[in-house]
């Protein structure tokens, strides 16, 4: 087996050659991505897009008006992304904190270095690590890797799994081993979710799969 690094950029140039350019992430805004990114968790993007269809033909979709709505109707604006009232505090906390840390201007949020906001973000209630490293990566546009369940599978499946199953081993065997470049970072993650749900799925379909020849899993 290659090293990571060369394996990693396989992986990749296979995968983009297999399925082209996914145009992630959907969005008008940066502050659209924010909010697709927490009620994204734990449901498909289908259902997030009514909610943010929702949040839209209701005027909403900005910080100062999230903040100045009921509770109530942000659950029910946001309903179809399941678990609304959950969402609806992590929205409100994640508004509140907007207007606290910068003033609504995600310029000047986005401007601090990379480390520095990532530690922010996971202060937020309602933001952990994958959801930090969404708003990081297709949000605020910085060099970081988003890691999933596909992703997790994917590279386990790959033989390629750090030592330390926690989540930053996965992220830094991304990141220490490819260039820093937000736009690879943004196309490759969207390309590992659509070969996991095409493909590399819970029960695989490997004769789907462009990475079977250097894939540990033979079914």
């Amino acid at each position: 087996m290659k090293n990571n690094n060369q394996t990693l950029l396989e992986v990749y140039r296979r995968l983009f050659q297999r399925y082209g350019p996914q145009h992630w992430w959907p969005g008008d805004s940066p502050f659209e991505v924010m909010v697709g990114a927490i009620l994204t968790q734990s449901t498909a993007w289908k259902n997030v897009e009514k909610s943010i269809t929702n949040l839209k033909n209701a005027g909403v979709m900005s910080p100062m008006a999230l903040r100045n709505i009921p509770t109530d109707e942000i659950a029910n604006l946001i309903h179809p992304s399941g678990y609304y009232n959950a969402k609806t505090l992590k929205l409100q906390a994640l508004v509140r904190w907007l207007g606290e840390s910068c003033g609504d201007d995600l310029d000047k949020l986005f401007a601090l270095d990379t480390d520095t906001l990532r530690l922010q973000l996971l202060d937020v209630y309602g933001i952990g690590p994958e959801t930090a490293d969404s708003i990081l990566l297709y949000a605020a546009n910085k060099p970081v890797f988003v890691i999933d369940t596909y992703t997790r599978c994917i590279i386990n499946r790959l033989g390629l799994a750090p030592e330390n199953n926690g989540y930053d081993a996965y992220r830094t065997l991304f990141t220490g081993n490819l260039p820093p470049n937000p736009r690879l970072f943004n196309e490759y993650h969207a390309l590992l979710v659509r070969l996991g749900k095409e493909a590399c799925r819970k029960q695989a379909i490997c004769e789907r799969c462009c990475l079977l020849d250097i894939c540990h899993r033979q079914v």
